[in-house]
């Protein structure tokens, strides 16, 4: 696959405030869900069953028989994909203009505009299917004045209701991470467990000497840009944010039995390059500046544990964090972009666009044995292919 051509769809499909309902954002929908069968499998079992559910509780005896027990799964798997699209549209949304207005908005205001979106969306499509499912041969019987004066606006305030949670919900997910919430909710890594990952230290390359010629609030400006335009290919690689320290950005990947899999990181660091060089002209109409950037990558062990109690954290220990981050250090020392350990290359298939450099010797502080490294880069700046995104 030509995960560049990839990246550039998703980016176009996201890159301005056109009609959410444009073929744009609908083709990037559907690549999403393509990416996330699981999340849209369970969204209609939720909404089938939250609809049997409904059904079962608040409808007299004589109306549950197994006609309106599936018109209201029906109605509820229309209700659990609407969900899932309107979290999607608004996630592709984020980086148009209007996405990115409403999240310099204060965050109790984000989340009230998000749920207004839900809500409006929630009632046309439950008024749509309502009239598809409980159409009358003669007529519809169940419009009448009381359900319009009264059920339809308690369906519009519990739909409200329930998109704030929702909202709530997300905006926790977001804020905390979604690794974090589930070890805090299950227990997952309230003791320290042992799993083996590939780990990518990627930092902004000049960033003292920027601070000096843009000053502390616009260079800080300028990395918040960065780290939000960033965030788009790195999901798509399959890659989890671990942690933003000052200018660098941590982010980790699971290592696969599948070498292909394994490269996904590479791929991710080409797919950044890619990104931020069309994003160029951008960046310097505003800062002055395109960022440059450098990384380290390295797979190994990595110690991962709950730590803290006012402010609760996922931590990251290990030899495999210190030679990532030396790795990316090394960058500085060479002028290179990518540096890559000989154990994570024996690990992947390496795509045949780029090109892997002789090995080098890097010694890392604390560690009584050197590592062996290779500068990656592309041939002629371009990489055509590359893992697939999942």
């Amino acid at each position: 696959m030509d995960w560049r051509r990839h990246d550039r769809e998703g980016a176009d499909a996201a890159a301005s405030a056109a009609p959410a309902l444009s073929r744009g954002l609908g083709a990037a929908m559907l690549r999403r869900a393509a990416r996330q069968p699981r999340l849209v499998a369970a969204s209609v079992l939720a909404g089938f069953a939250m609809g049997v559910a409904y059904r079962l509780l608040f409808n007299p005896p004589n109306e549950r028989d197994f006609g309106n027990f599936l018109r209201s799964g029906l109605h509820g798997v229309g209700i659990g994909l609407t969900v899932w699209a309107v979290l999607t549209a608004l996630d592709l949304g984020a980086r148009s203009r209007f996405g990115a207005s409403v999240r310099r908005l204060p965050l109790a205001a984000e989340v009230v505009i998000r749920a207004l979106i839900m809500t409006s969306a929630f009632v046309v499509v439950g008024l749509v299917l309502q009239v598809i499912l409980y159409a009358e041969p003669f007529g519809l019987r169940w419009l009448s004045r009381y359900w319009l004066t009264t059920i339809l606006p308690s369906i519009v305030a519990i739909g409200f209701v329930f998109s704030l949670v929702i909202g709530v919900a997300v905006e926790t997910q977001r804020l905390i991470g979604g690794e974090l919430l589930t070890s805090v909710l299950l227990g997952t890594y309230h003791r320290p467990r042992r799993q083996t990952m590939i780990v990518m230290f990627l930092d902004l390359a000049n960033s003292t000497r920027l601070a000096e010629s843009l000053g502390e609030v616009r260079v800080h400006d300028l990395i918040t840009r960065f780290f939000f335009d960033i965030d788009e290919p790195i999901g798509d690689f399959g890659g989890r944010v671990h942690a933003y320290v000052g200018d660098e950005v941590i982010v980790s990947w699971p290592v696969s039995d599948d070498p292909r899999l394994n490269a996904r990181c590479v791929a991710c660091f080409f797919a950044i390059g890619d990104k931020i060089g069309r994003l160029a002209h951008d960046y310097e109409a505003e800062f002055g500046v395109a960022p440059a950037f450098r990384a380290g990558l390295h797979a190994g062990p990595v110690v991962v544990s709950e730590c803290g109690d006012a402010k609760r954290q996922l931590a990251y220990f290990g030899d495999t964090m210190n030679v990532a981050a030396r790795l990316c250090d090394y960058c500085k020392t060479i002028s290179g972009r990518l540096v890559v350990s000989s154990d994570l290359l024996l690990s992947m298939k390496t795509p045949p666009d780029l090109v892997v450099g002789e090995g080098e010797v890097v010694a890392v502080r604390g560690r009584e044995k050197p590592i062996s490294a290779h500068i990656v880069s592309a041939v002629s700046g371009e990489v055509e292919s590359a893992a697939p995104p999942i």
